[in-house]
């Protein structure tokens, strides 16, 4: 999955033969799973046309400050009017990432000097998030002082260039100042993202799931969890530029990332042999999977026939998975999690002793939209100093984000 999927791109679109390239670039994103809102400068508009830049963003194309408003029933005519104000502060503040591709040396310029006279412009004045350009010019304008220093100043200000190529100009001549290949902005842009992701370098171990404990060929025991929970912890921390291990009991969660190496098991054993396996090697291990504490002493070759009214399993304590981790600890950030029913949190805080852990995510089935099967969980966060910190009912999803940001918060302290 790129690391691109998901995210807010806020496409610039100025006056060069390069624009062309636009629709490639567009098709590119979306296809990477981004979603694109495209502004044009008037000028553009002579090269590549604002309806195939809509059709394959899905969005409509900005290009002015207004747009007037459909054709009346009466006669036809369009009224001035009541236009409609495009707002580039929330066009801004809607993106994730800018990128102006083709940046021409008029572009560059202005967006240098601060120079505001059209929609692409402004929008870019308000952006608060990462402002890429790709250059697209003549190879004498590419190395113009003028050009260059407008360069420089776009880089003090935090903007990112993507060099332009060499090859054949609209000129005739050839050389560099050619933009960039929609393929190879795609490129640079996944490569500077990924690198500056907060987990970027990090190995993380996520459990997630139940585990079945067998009785005999047919039938098991087991629980409700789905494992939606440590599913979506494993995205979030992908996402977030970390490399993940998920250790899954069964559920019919999917993984959706290339980042996510999955380890399929059944049983509480399996699960924990996995984790011995991996733990020495990983720097935040996560233990969401809703473990079994007991199997059956003793698993039956052939399926049990129902005969007798009454039936006994004897059951043996299976290994604490996360206990384990706990006492072999080194420098990992451990995580566990508590699912409580009553005195949630005196039991959370034994457990974090007990079990050596960094921090604990409580959940309570007292709590209405938490526990197994849905689609929101409420948790509270208790760190090894008993700092307790309750949160309100939110998506898993969220609450996903939410742990990882404790995550990086350990790193970055």
């Amino acid at each position: 999955m790129s690391v691109l999927n998901g995210k807010k791109i806020l496409l610039g679109v100025s006056g060069g033969i390069a624009a062309y390239k636009t629709a490639s670039l567009v098709r590119l994103f979306i296809k990477a799973g981004a979603h694109v809102q495209v502004i044009m400068t008037p000028a553009s508009k002579d090269f590549v046309t604002p309806l195939t830049l809509a059709t394959l963003s899905k969005n409509p194309v900005y290009s002015t400050f207004y747009d007037t408003n459909d054709t009346t029933a009466e006669d036809g005519l369009q009224s001035k009017e009541e236009g409609v104000w495009n707002n580039h502060v929330e066009l801004a503040l809607w993106a994730d990432f800018m990128l102006i591709a083709p940046a021409t040396a008029n572009t560059l310029s202005k967006m240098a000097s601060g120079t505001c006279d059209n929609l692409l412009l402004a929008t870019y004045l308000s952006a608060k998030c990462p402002v890429y350009f790709a250059p697209a010019m003549d190879l004498d304008m590419y190395k113009h002082p003028s050009t260059l220093a407008n360069f420089k100043t776009l880089a003090d200000f935090g903007n990112t260039i993507i060099p332009a190529e060499s090859g054949e100009l609209a000129s005739g001549l050839s050389g560099e100042g050619r933009m960039a290949e929609p393929e190879n902005i795609v490129s640079f842009l996944e490569a500077d993202i990924a690198s500056k992701l907060p987990l970027k370098g990090k190995k993380i171990l996520i459990t997630a799931g139940p585990t079945y404990e067998a009785i005999d060929p047919v039938r098991f025991i087991g629980n409700h969890s789905s494992g939606k929970m440590g599913y979506d912890i494993a995205l979030c921390a992908a996402q977030l530029g970390a490399s993940v291990i998920l250790v899954s009991g069964p559920s019919h969660c999917k993984v959706h990332h290339s980042a996510i190496q999955l380890i399929s098991v059944v049983s509480a054993q399996e699960m924990l042999d996995e984790c011995q396996r991996y733990f020495p090697q990983v720097d935040v291990a996560i233990a969401a999977a809703a473990v079994a504490d007991y199997r059956p002493k003793t698993v039956a070759s052939q399926k049990i026939k129902k005969s007798a009214a009454e039936f006994a399993i004897e059951l043996e304590k299976t290994t604490d998975i996360l206990a384990a981790m706990g006492a072999v600890k080194n420098n990992q950030f451990l995580i566990g999690f508590a699912l409580e029913t009553e005195n949630e949190i005196e039991n959370a805080k034994l457990k974090i002793q007990k079990k050596n852990l960094d921090l604990i995510v409580l959940n309570s089935l007292q709590d209405e939209g938490a526990g197994f099967r849905k689609e929101t969980n409420k948790v509270t966060f208790i760190d090894k100093d008993f700092s307790i910190e309750p949160m309100e009912l939110k998506s898993k999803e969220a609450v996903a984000n939410d742990i990882l940001t404790k995550v990086i918060a350990h790193f970055h302290a």
